[in-house]
């Protein structure tokens, strides 16, 4: 029986956030409301020869946590979903990730950063 193989990553993309699952089985993800910067870059001179070169666009939460998206996963849902940031500009990401190198450009900050979460006291 001959299948499609398995891809190294999956990237699913809902109103509610980005995942990715890696072959290895670790999921990075992050809601789309915890996003504050949006980072383009590429593979570096480290990487195995023969390996395609991707792109990547790195989704980060004031933690400095976050999703590492390879441009080769993104579809019109992700386009569309970035569009939802304040002041997101597609322009920037395009010019962006056409002129990617090994070092990351930020491409989108959050205007205004989140406020920290309030104190909760418990009875």
């Amino acid at each position: 029986m001959h299948g499609n193989p398995v891809p190294d990553t999956y990237v699913y993309v809902t109103e509610e956030g980005v995942t990715r699952h890696y072959a290895d089985g670790s999921v990075e993800a992050l809601a789309w409301e915890d996003v504050v910067e949006v980072r383009v870059g590429g593979h570096d001179d480290q990487d195995p020869p023969g390996q395609p070169e991707d792109v990547f666009i790195v989704l980060l939460d004031r933690e400095g946590e976050g999703c590492v998206v390879p441009h080769s996963a993104t579809d019109a849902s992700f386009l569309s979903r970035l569009r939802y940031l304040p002041d997101f500009d597609l322009e920037r990401l395009s010019t962006a990730v056409a002129s990617a190198r090994s070092d990351y450009v930020v491409v989108w900050r959050s205007p205004e950063p989140p406020s920290p979460l309030p104190d909760l006291e418990y009875d």
